[in-house]
């Protein structure tokens, strides 16, 4: 297998099957993961069509067995993975007084723990150069009350984007792109101007790497 190799985890039809798009136009193999490959499938399907290589596949995130089983299996059976996407969070409607401690470390766990084996599972197939690419959000400085634990995924997982560059480096790269705004359908903060942040902020030369890049629109 020549032609190189994303894969995002939780992928959905927007803003995850916007960058897979994005990074299909490029030549990548488009390996996407939502929740079951049922939720998959249509996703690989419609980039299919669009005349790009793709294929979906099923993950519990919150499992790490799971994750790793399926990040090997990619990688085993393309040969690499070029860029690893990290895309999940957990919405869960409640405020610092009603959330549970359990509650918050099932939402961490997705959010942001999930990475660990994901790119633990990965980094044996990385290929020269590949990227470790995150969702980022402005949750992690402006929490909402209403979903406190969402602020600490984000937090957390930008956190780890931090200690993952420093220790993947200078063969493979880590960044998380922090999305100040609310996803919409059109505008500044659809998916394909988001999606295109997302590819420039992989494609960045060394010289010009930082692990953390904010979109503001």
């Amino acid at each position: 297998m020549t032609s190189p190799v994303y894969v995002v985890l939780g992928a959905g039809p927007g803003l995850g099957l916007a960058v897979a798009r994005r990074f299909a136009q490029e030549g990548y193999v488009a390996v996407l993961a939502g929740k079951s490959r049922a939720d998959a499938e249509p996703l690989a399907e419609t980039l299919a069509g669009e005349g790009h290589q793709a294929q979906g596949v099923g993950v519990d995130l919150t499992d790490p067995a799971a994750i790793t089983g399926i990040i090997a299996g990619v990688g085993t059976e393309h040969g690499r993975i070029d860029v690893l996407h990290f895309n999940p969070s957990a919405w869960r409607e409640k405020d610092p007084l009603h959330l549970t401690v359990p509650e918050l470390l099932e939402d961490v766990t997705l959010g942001a723990g999930a990475l660990l084996p994901a790119v633990q599972a990965a980094h044996p197939f990385f290929a020269d150069g590949a990227r470790v690419l995150v969702t980022g959000s402005a949750a992690a400085d402006k929490p909402s009350k209403a979903a406190a634990s969402l602020g600490v995924q984000k937090a957390a997982v930008r956190n780890l984007v931090t200690s993952l560059d420093a220790t993947l480096a200078p063969q493979h790269r880590a960044v998380a792109v922090q999305v100040n705004g609310v996803l919409g359908r059109e505008g500044p903060f659809s998916p394909p101007p988001i999606a295109e942040a997302m590819w420039q902020a992989v494609a960045r030369p060394d010289e010009e790497w930082t692990p953390h890049v904010a979109y503001d629109g």
